[in-house]
């Protein structure tokens, strides 16, 4: 297997590393990083753990560039015996319930999307921090999503034994916030310090930029009409759609339901995704959260479709026509997929996670890519969805406490 010169000085620059983690962003070829250096460790067991959306990219890798592995999807069977030189893939929500492999030892285990254990205190954090690997592989394009106080439970996979309350003390900064009675954080200190800690524990930083001259990033804001249907939910928190009732009783419920009113009852905003579409011969890669919304969309397209979210992963016409149109919900495929064969990237609707937004961008801005990358952002004039993508683009979460400011304001 030929790597990318990138590629082998990762694996060179922690060769005597038996605990390494690869934040390379999206695009740099982690998978290959990771199963080399895996197969560079030769322990007789191996555990990976990945997002459901990638159980088998992950198959098919091993399978094609390690045959010597024997590749086990660990989903509903269970294995008495766990021959050697085996690789077991598991996905995050199953890990937790496989009692059997906290006694599992000479092993290498790996995470893929290695940010996915953010929060200690969750079942499968709890569970993979108390795994008794031997060697630890950690790989991820958005380790922190910004937010360095989640990086603890990756920092103590890889042996900095610091205490959480320590972490936080020596780089976190706090401020009193009086209304909730409660330390907010408000930014961070030493990074130097922090980022040379975890150089020496075994972490390597790429990013895309310092590695290949990749194509060019457009951003193109297209500002939709509003709808009366918004503008009176906005000011009342209730409107019938269809005959359906939409009551934003709660900070939570609004906060949908001005997203579903800005996107798939927008009847403006669908029509301008049809005229996109009616006006290119090229690949399109459309972004959207609710299942109402890859309804509307499906309905209207007549060109060949693809489809990754929880129920569907089928990109036959993004790979074999020129013209198709690939729908992806941002759960489900945000991360890891290799969609390059495109330029054009449509947000119809914003996530409100950070990461899965950044994610998101580098589908098809990657290597590869030979081709300027557009990115075509749709937004209601007047609506929720503007403020959204200013937070997102300052790398943070929009979460209900900046949509309750926002509305208060």
């Amino acid at each position: 297997m030929q790597l990318f010169p990138h590629q082998d000085r990762a694996l060179d620059e922690t060769f005597e590393k038996n605990r390494v983690a690869y934040y390379l962003d999206m695009g740099l070829g982690k998978t290959f990083v990771g199963s080399e250096k895996m197969w560079e460790l030769n322990t007789p067991y191996n555990l990976l753990i990945c997002q459901k959306s990638k159980i088998d990219d992950w198959k098919e890798h091993f399978e094609t560039y390690y045959p010597e592995y024997k590749v086990i999807v660990f989903d509903k069977q269970s294995l008495d015996i766990i021959p050697e030189d085996s690789v077991l893939i598991i996905n995050y929500d199953k890990i937790w319930r496989r009692p059997e492999l906290l006694k599992l030892r000479h092993f290498t285990l790996m995470l893929d999307e290695s940010s996915m254990i953010k929060n200690e205190s969750s079942k499968r954090s709890k569970y993979i921090l108390n795994l008794r690997a031997d060697n630890v592989i950690l790989l991820s394009g958005t380790p922190t999503g910004g937010k360095y106080e989640e990086l603890w439970s990756q920092l103590h996979l890889l042996g900095w034994k610091i205490t959480k309350q320590l972490f936080l003390k020596q780089f976190v900064v706090y401020e009193w916030d009086e209304i909730n009675q409660q330390n907010k954080i408000t930014g961070y200190k030493n990074v130097d310090r922090l980022k040379a800690k975890l150089r020496q524990y075994g972490a390597i930083f790429m990013k895309t930029e310092e590695v290949f001259d990749l194509p060019a990033v457009n951003d193109v804001m297209v500002k939709i009409p509003s709808t009366k249907l918004y503008k009176e939910f906005k000011k009342h928190s209730i409107v019938e759609v269809n005959g359906e009732e939409l009551i934003g009783d709660t900070p939570a419920a609004k906060k949908l339901y001005l997203r579903q009113l800005a996107g798939v009852y927008n009847d403006n905003k669908l029509q301008y995704v049809k005229d996109l579409i009616d006006s290119t011969n090229d690949r399109l890669i459309i972004f959207y959260n609710f299942k109402k919304e890859y309804a509307a969309l499906v309905d209207m397209i007549e060109l060949p479709i693809s489809t990754v979210n929880g129920d569907l992963k089928d990109l036959t016409a993004y790979e074999t026509h020129s013209d198709s149109v690939t729908l992806i919900q941002y759960q489900a495929g945000a991360m890891g997929l290799n969609l390059q064969k495109a330029n054009k990237t449509v947000y119809f609707s914003l996530t409100d996670k950070s990461e899965l937004f950044e994610q998101s961008k580098k589908r098809i801005h990657r290597i590869g890519q030979d081709q300027p990358c557009f990115y075509y952002y749709l937004l209601t004039d007047g609506s929720i969805e503007w403020r959204m993508l200013e937070v997102l683009k300052e790398r943070k979460d929009y979460t209900d406490a900046l949509f309750e400011k926002e509305e208060g304001e």
